[in-house]
């Protein structure tokens, strides 16, 4: 795509992106805080129907103190942390050691097999 000038090509820009601490998913700067609350609250739901050895903590937003030379967060460390948070509420099957969320692991369950000893 070349500039309106002719000179150099334009770069489209991504807009910044925040990552949720409990599901992991990406979403706008002003729409996170919308979605988190929402999020947390689908997380109980989700969390109280499953059974009590697949309950998990309530996942805590990681506090990242980083904050750059000119006073802003640094937002790729803000997300990895949250990544960090979301990932660690995978549990892992007891057979294949593959990671899920609970409500997943019950139904990977029902269909994983021990591998075979040789």
């Amino acid at each position: 795509m070349k500039a309106p000038n002719g000179d150099k090509p334009t770069m489209i820009r991504r807009p910044p992106t925040v990552v949720c601490y409990i599901c992991g998913r990406e979403y706008g700067t002003k729409s996170i805080s919308i979605h988190e609350p929402q999020c947390l609250k689908k997380w109980h739901n989700e969390n109280n129907l499953l059974p009590k050895e697949l309950r998990r903590p309530e996942p805590r937003k990681p506090e990242i103190r980083t904050i750059a030379a000119k006073g802003f967060y640094d937002l790729d460390a803000l997300n990895e942390a949250a990544w960090t948070s979301a990932q660690s509420q995978l549990v892992p099957c007891n057979l294949c050691g593959r990671t899920f969320l609970p409500d997943r692991l019950i139904v990977h369950q029902r269909s994983c097999k021990p591998k075979a000893s040789k």
